[in-house]
């Protein structure tokens, strides 16, 4: 078995708890495109984990995790995340962690750049969390950086590290005029967060297409959504990578193979961090109400998410562009906060009401059409769907309808066991 799990909206839908809940029926869990820009917190029996780069799986005892090419990753941060999980009691060997050797290594003056840029965009900024993921992703198709299975090639890291940062200077002092970056400062940070993880570089194509080929069950896992998507988000205040579910087998690196079910993952309300259009936005009193209550702060960043009510239009497009099966849906119980409950049924685009996600201009001249439907009081922790009030069975019935794809999972709390299964 192949799944996907993956966002359906801007991000911060919940995934992390949902692939280290079913992270137990899958051998291998495999991150596939992203890097440390975004995060997944995870409550479990073992403790609250904030995760960045790890795939979730890491936190399952007995599943392999794989860091696929189609990430970026920043080695400096692994090791921090690394050295706090394994703080935790989690363990990180090369025995349940297999990093690809095409996986991109996202190196400092990337991260320079990215907080350069968004500096001199002030108060055009895209809102990047300053990580170098643009700037990383850039110049992997660029052709211009290193990447993780170089970190074995030590005299082939020094004979290209030169001509990389005489180029990367062009840009940091002839053009932002900054400080020069340095050949040896680079060949030390290579050389100090580079070095643990040589162990644990492998080919994943090879590594994953055997043990699909011997029986072994693969969830591919996703950061952020499909609102975030480079083709397919709210473009330009998108992610740099492709974070579609079709995308899944070609960045864990095993582009022939081919998935057998797409999960995706939506809040019973609308959250968002960062920058660029988001329609169906709260404020004032009422969106801190729904922010405090379900804790919407970015695990990467800290910074206050966006919320909303549920964006019918949004929520409907980012099934379809997933390609969905099924429909996770995640914080249920953070609605009872509400005696009536905002839901974002529809847009008004130039004095016309629409039901399809626009984009462009469209989108960001977009205004929300809200209904309001009846609250249902507290469903903490409820895992059977009977045992929920009639007001909230009607919620979760009412959204399943309303984006055309069966909801499986209703989560009810942050534990691991508050859940409902539909089927």
């Amino acid at each position: 078995m192949l799944t996907a799990v993956v966002g359906i909206n801007w991000g911060d839908e919940g995934k992390g708890r949902m692939v280290d809940l079913l992270s137990e029926q899958y051998d291998i869990i495999a991150r596939y495109q992203g890097g440390n820009n975004a995060g997944h917190t995870v409550i479990n029996d073992r403790g609250k984990f904030i995760l960045n780069l790890m795939p979730s799986g890491i936190l399952r005892r007995g599943a392999v995790n794989v860091m696929g090419p189609g990430m970026v990753i920043d080695l400096e941060h692994l090791c921090g995340e690394v050295e706090k999980l394994r703080s935790q009691g989690i363990s990180i060997t090369p025995e349940n962690l297999k990093i690809s050797d095409r996986a991109t290594i996202c190196m400092p003056y990337h991260k320079l750049l990215d907080c350069l840029e968004e500096d001199r965009l002030a108060d055009q900024k895209f809102g990047s969390t300053r990580r170098g993921i643009s700037p990383v992703y850039a110049d992997k198709y660029m052709k211009k950086t290193l990447r993780m299975g170089d970190l074995l090639h030590p005299e082939t890291i020094k004979h290209r590290i030169g001509g990389l940062v005489e180029w990367k200077n062009l840009t940091v002092q002839g053009g932002y005029g900054h400080e020069a970056i340095t050949e040896q400062e680079m060949l030390s940070w290579l050389d100090k967060f580079g070095s643990p993880w040589k162990d644990y570089i492998v080919n994943t194509t090879e590594y994953l297409t055997n043990a699909i080929d011997g029986g072994k069950s693969v969830m591919f896992e996703a950061q952020l959504g499909a609102l975030r998507d480079i083709d397919f988000g709210i473009y330009p205040y998108t992610s740099a990578s492709s974070t579609i579910a079709a995308y899944a087998p070609i960045g864990a690196g095993i582009p022939a193979k081919r998935l057998d079910n797409v999960l995706g993952i939506m809040k019973a309300y609308s959250s968002c961090v960062g920058e660029g259009p988001f329609t169906c936005e709260l404020f004032g009193d009422e969106a801190e109400t729904l922010r405090a209550a379900g804790g919407e702060y970015g695990a990467a960043t800290g910074r206050p998410r966006r919320v909303g009510g549920f964006d019918v239009v949004a929520s409907r497009y980012g099934v379809q562009v997933q390609g969905a099966d099924s429909i996770a849906l995640t914080k249920l119980d953070v609605l009872s906060c509400y005696d009536k409950i905002p839901v974002c049924v529809a847009y008004e685009v130039d004095g016309k009401r629409t039901e399809v996600f626009p984009s462009g201009d469209a989108l960001a001249n977009a205004k929300p059409v809200y209904e309001y439907v009846p609250g249902f009081g507290d469903v903490a922790g409820i895992t059977e769907f009977d045992k929920l009030p009639k007001a909230a069975q009607d919620y979760v019935r009412y959204i399943e309808k309303a984006v055309g794809c069966p909801i499986q999972y209703v989560s009810t709390g942050a534990d691991r066991d508050s859940y409902i299964k539909m089927f």
